[in-house]
Formats: structure tokens, C-alpha cells, sequence
């Protein structure tokens, strides 16, 4: 398994984990749940944010977010 944060771009990945933290929450609403599907779109020239597709949606997430979120 790796961090979402590791995953590099054109990469699809499954959900495994999503790590306990004050993001869970908020991680989970916006549907990164065990066993969802997530697309690495882009990253940002910096490496921060990284934009996502789950769900049917895009999505830009922090690095600090995406460490804990761990995917297969």
C-alpha cells in the first residue's frame, strides 16, 4: 500500500484506508471511503495541491490530506 500523496499522475488506484486523523471526517464526505476508485489527474508544478477524480467529480486535495489516505 501507499499514500495517495506517492501516487503519480494517469494512475488509478483503490481506496484502502483512510488514515485516523482530523480529516477523516472530512475525507470521507467528500468520498474517500474503502473500496472507491481515484484517478491522480494533475499535480501542481510545486507538488501541491493534486487534483483527483472519485466519484464522478473532480477534486483538489492538499499533500497534507492525501497522506492519509492510504491506496492500492
Amino acid at each position: 500500500m501507499k499514500k495517495l500523496s506517492e501516487i503519480p499522475p494517469g494512475t488509478t488506484v483503490l481506496v484502502k484506508e483512510v488514515a485516523e486523523s482530523d480529516y477523516l471526517l472530512k475525507l470521507m464526505e467528500m468520498g474517500f471511503i474503502p473500496g472507491e476508485t481515484v484517478k491522480v489527474e494533475k499535480i501542481a508544478p510545486l507538488g501541491d495541491p493534486i487534483s483527483v477524480h472519485i466519484a464522478g467529480y473532480q477534486l483538489s486535495l492538499r499533500l497534507n490530506e492525501a497522506e492519509h489516505i492510504w491506496v492500492e
